[in-house]
């Protein structure tokens, strides 16, 4: 799939109606600077790739995004409100209802079924168990992956975990599903099955998607990309 050609030409300015957006960020872990003012914003319904090289501040810019780090300087703002207004369980509670995410590894519960595991981000929500497990049933069926229901996640394959991890993301209908490196730890075939999962569900539900990666071919099932370099967002 191919960027859009106001993409390949030039990164976007933030529109006034993106979903979620960061202007300015700076972030830095003792005496090494992660970002210097980075920015990226995303609207409803898009895919964007952040890409760089290991250690380009991709993943830091990510956390960012998603209220799990707080920027030394700059705004994050999610439908215009900014992140840094919200108390840490306020933080929280967005994470759990309109952020989605998905990692490298899946970082499943091990003690828990793959269901268990799709139903948890509900239950936490306060959704009774039954109700919970049947939307996860649902994730699991809609993903291709009904059969590792009653399995832990040690029992499944690493292509059948991810797509458990996916639908974790997915279960709670979230509006940003940040993706870190999601197919860093699958063979080529089960990386490119889980992308085209999660673009399918995002172009579905309308969420948007960060999709963090250092690869070219997972760069593009994206709308558009942003890189990071030095810790600096660069136009492409």
């Amino acid at each position: 799939m191919t960027a859009p050609a106001e993409a390949r030409t030039g990164q976007r300015s933030a529109p006034a109606t993106a979903l979620l957006s960061g202007t300015g960020l700076a972030k830095a872990f003792g005496a090494t600077a992660a970002l210097h003012d980075a920015s990226l914003s995303v609207e409803a319904g898009e895919l964007v790739a952040v890409m760089g090289a290991s250690g380009s501040g991709k993943s830091t810019l990510l956390h960012c995004l998603a209220g799990i780090v707080r920027p030394d300087a700059g705004e994050v703002t999610y439908r215009g409100t900014p992140l840094a207004g919200l108390t840490d369980a306020g933080r929280s509670a967005l994470r759990r209802s309109d952020f989605g995410f998905l990692f490298q590894f899946g970082q499943l519960v091990p003690e828990l079924t793959c269901l268990e595991n799709v139903a948890l981000p509900l239950r936490l929500n306060g959704l009774r168990r039954r109700p919970a497990e049947r939307l996860a049933r649902e994730w699991l069926e809609r993903l291709e992956v009904t059969g590792t229901a009653a399995q832990h996640p040690s029992d499944v394959s690493g292509g059948q975990g991810q797509r458990v991890a996916l639908a974790r993301a997915l279960v709670t209908g979230p509006q940003v599903v940040f993706a870190d490196e999601p197919t860093g730890a699958l063979d080529s075939l089960n990386g490119e099955r889980v992308l085209r999962l999660l673009r399918a569900a995002a172009r579905e539900s309308g969420a948007a998607v960060v999709l963090v990666t250092h690869e070219a071919r997972v760069a593009a099932y994206a709308d558009r990309e942003v890189v990071v370099r030095d810790g600096r967002t660069v136009t492409r």
